[in-house]
């Protein structure tokens, strides 16, 4: 009798805090990737596509494109009116931006009024450097590349370049050496009126003998996408030429983790790279491609040798592993409210924000009755 008052007690608890989420009032839990979908036409083509970046409100597709059978490599962007309307036919960024030489992997900021790339221009400080592009707002057209000068370049090669959302802390891939065997290093700066300070690289566990190259910080800081490939033709621990791979930090103080690779269906035997997480944390954006050298073929479902293609990134609602969403979850949730309990901390990012509160029981209210796979187990 005792066990069954409890548990009433604990459904009008969901009760009670169900009426707030309607009416009004640091570890991360654990998070998935769904089926991949190519982005298709006409933001795909028989060309190569790669290092997808979206703005915050979903409505610009910045990439770099090079046309078949070329080395061309030049920065374009897709628009959309809506975020439920197709993608329109891609346009080549101006010469204020794009260059005689090679330019790649833009990454946008997450207020969309800054564009890194990478260049191999003349007026640099190495063999590639990352490059800025601003604009005043968003119905702005962008104004002329700058080099990030020092610290941040070097004489080495930086290659691809993510800040947080308060502009204060910038992430990138760099070689010291020839342009391959690269690492991820990060910066610090005060406010955004300062220069960046001296960089450091992230090290072990992050940095390995593979090369850490592309990446993507996500907007709130806590979670670091990169692809890693080795100086052979698979990585350790991989599943394809080059994977994506995902490192997290309870805060924005705290030591990265250990690197865990998501796996099928993310991660292929094809060369998967080049991530991009959207502004809200739901949805990767990354590459995909095959070295003709090693007689692959394109994946399937591409268009050419090297297509964009989109994830969804999901929170592991199922916290009893029951494969289903319902009551005893959320009573699961509810007795850890007010908690910095990783299980249920879910929202507003997949991957949370250091605590049990409406947040994430609005994210539980969108799967409830869910029939779900078995909840994933990661390192």
């Amino acid at each position: 009798m005792e066990q069954l008052n409890g548990y009433r007690r604990r459904l009008i608890s969901i009760m009670v805090v169900v009426a707030v989420v309607m009416f009004g009032g640091n570890t991360k839990a654990d998070f998935t990737f769904g089926e991949s979908t190519n982005l298709g036409v006409p933001v795909n083509s028989p060309g190569a596509e790669m290092g997808p970046t979206i703005s915050v409100d979903g409505l610009e597709l910045y990439f770099e494109f090079s046309p078949p059978m070329l080395n061309t490599w030049n920065l374009w962007v897709a628009t959309r009116p809506t975020q439920q309307d197709d993608w329109g036919e891609p346009a080549m960024l101006g010469p204020e931006i794009n260059s005689s030489s090679e330019d790649g992997l833009p990454q946008i900021s997450p207020d969309g009024l800054e564009l890194y790339f990478y260049s191999k221009r003349p007026g640099g400080h190495g063999g590639c450097d990352i490059w800025v592009t601003r604009r005043s707002t968003l119905s702005d057209p962008w104004g002329p590349a700058i080099n990030l000068g020092p610290p941040i370049n070097s004489s080495g090669h930086e290659l691809s370049a993510s800040i947080t959302s308060d502009g204060l802390e910038i992430f990138f891939s760099r070689s010291d050496g020839a342009a391959e065997g690269f690492d991820l290093w990060s910066a610090r700066r005060a406010t955004r009126d300062e220069q960046w300070g001296t960089p450091a690289s992230l090290g072990s566990p992050v940095n390995s003998s593979a090369s850490e190259a592309a990446l993507c910080i996500s907007a709130d800081g806590l979670v670091l996408l990169f692809s890693s490939h080795p100086n052979g033709p698979y990585p350790p621990g991989g599943y394809g030429g080059t994977d994506v791979w995902v490192t997290q930090r309870p805060t924005r103080n705290d030591l990265w983790g250990a690197p865990w690779n998501p796996g099928p269906p993310l991660n292929t035997p094809y060369w998967d790279n080049c991530p991009s997480i959207s502004g809200d944390g739901r949805w990767l954006y990354f590459s995909d491609w095959h070295r003709i050298t090693l007689g692959q073929s394109p994946k399937p479902g591409g268009f050419g040798a090297r297509d964009l293609w989109k994830a969804p990134i999901l929170p592991i609602v199922d916290f009893n592993g029951d494969r289903i969403v319902d009551a005893e979850d959320m009573c699961i949730m509810v007795d850890h409210w007010g908690e910095d309990y990783p299980l249920c901390d879910i929202g507003p990012m997949p991957w949370g924000d250091g605590v049990v509160d409406v947040q994430d029981l609005i994210i539980l209210a969108e799967h409830l009755f869910e029939e779900l796979p078995g909840r994933p187990i990661n390192p």
